[in-house]
């Protein structure tokens, strides 16, 4: 779900409907810690996100288990687009 913008590889695209849709998946099958594991890996490797159909980050707990991992982005110099 996630998408390489750039040629450089810095950049990150990344559908926040997608994202939920396998948060949810994480919770239903209990692969909850890997989901967020796999994605803490992919947000932290680039240096520009840029999240699409943010709506979507209002649903569920979505938006409270993903800021710690975009503060931490953040926090490290990457920069955050929303869409």
């Amino acid at each position: 779900f996630f998408r390489l913008k750039d040629s450089a590889r810095d950049s990150l695209e990344l559908s926040c409907e997608k994202l939920y849709m396998r948060y949810l998946d994480s919770q239903l099958d209990g692969t909850q810690e890997e989901f967020w594991g796999r994605t803490r890996q992919a947000l932290l490797r680039k240096r520009r996100i840029r999240l699409k159909d943010i709506s979507w980050l209002e649903r569920g707990d979505l938006k409270r288990d993903l800021a710690p991992l975009l503060e931490e982005f953040q926090a490290g110099g990457g920069r955050i687009e929303y869409v």
